[in-house]
């Protein structure tokens, strides 16, 4: 298995800041979302993976260092004799014993001593030594490895918040996530994604924190949880009378105008607005904007100067 400060393309002597960076600059390279079509992908990600559990850890890190652990994150365990030639297990020993049954091993030293051998025996034999050495003391010392969590910010449109849309989020790793926006979504909120954050071989996937931001709509003002809209309406429409046609976030709707309507009058599309917190939906209110024709009108003019 390849050295892991190779595999990352770093030094022995860089950062963990260093390492973390070019951990993502490479997950992001290899993951198979983003190479649907090169099958060599998926094996060079688990080995970006598996470099960064052993030297992105610190505890790993040095481990390794030592040469407690090999590239692949396991003790190096060649025999019962030290570096030095003395004892692995410190006080303890570790005795070869012949009986009826066969040929067993039998540790001496106390598991709990200060000597480390019961984290080495932890090591090789995983959690469930810990747990039984530790009696009253509780849980073993085994840890499992989570992935960080990450943050991105999403951009939504009012219509999206208003129909609770199923959305997309980009990841600072490079990877999108759907999002189901929840009922209801305010500016600023964020939504945390159990799961979707850093991904870890044989870990704890961290989680993802997607901050909303609602875009600004070129037809609608957000007051509250109420929108505003502006309605244009000809002079006929005004003075007559008409059904127009009003947008709103959830479609179109005919809007009557009644008969002599005069510019700024505002119009309530009740529940036409967005999802309350408590449950219910907010107003639509529609603004008349009285429209004078473009390039003028010959008779309309005419008869404004009849009226002097």
């Amino acid at each position: 298995m390849r050295d892991p400060y190779e595999v990352l393309g770093v030094a022995k002597s860089a950062s963990a800041k260093d390492i973390k960076s070019a951990y993502r600059k490479l997950a992001k390279k290899y993951h198979p979302d983003q190479n649907p079509d090169d099958p060599s992908a998926k094996d060079s990600f688990s080995a970006v993976n598996q470099a960064y559990e052993v030297v992105g850890d610190e505890k790993q890190r040095a481990a390794f260092d030592r040469g407690e652990i090999g590239a692949d994150g396991k003790p190096r365990f060649q025999g019962f004799e030290g570096a030095a030639g003395g004892n692995p297990f410190g006080a303890g020993g570790f005795r070869r014993q012949q009986g009826p049954g066969g040929v067993h091993f039998e540790f001496s030293g106390r598991p709990d001593s200060s000597d480390g051998s019961a984290d080495f025996f932890s090591q090789i034999f995983g959690d469930a030594f810990a747990e039984a050495q530790s009696g009253a003391r509780g849980r073993g010392r085994g840890r499992v490895m989570r992935g960080q969590d990450m943050q991105a910010t999403l951009d939504v449109t009012v219509e999206e918040v208003a129909t609770s849309a199923k959305v997309t989020a980009a990841m600072p790793d490079g990877h999108k996530i759907a999002v189901k926006l929840p009922a209801y979504v305010e500016e600023g909120q964020t939504i945390r994604l159990k799961g979707q954050g850093e991904q870890v071989p044989a870990g704890e996937p961290g989680d993802a924190l997607v901050k909303i931001h609602i875009r600004k709509h070129p037809r609608y003002r957000i007051e509250g949880r109420d929108l505003h809209v502006d309605v244009p309406v000809t002079l006929k429409e005004a003075v007559l009378g008409a059904k127009v046609p009003v947008e709103t976030p959830t479609g179109r709707l005919a809007v009557n105008v009644p008969a002599w309507t005069s510019s700024d009058r505002v119009l309530r599309l009740k529940g036409r607005g967005l999802p309350e917190k408590a449950g219910g939906t907010a107003d639509l209110y529609a603004h008349v904007r009285v429209m004078l024709p473009e390039g003028g009108d010959a008779e309309l003019e005419a008869l404004m100067k009849k009226q002097d």
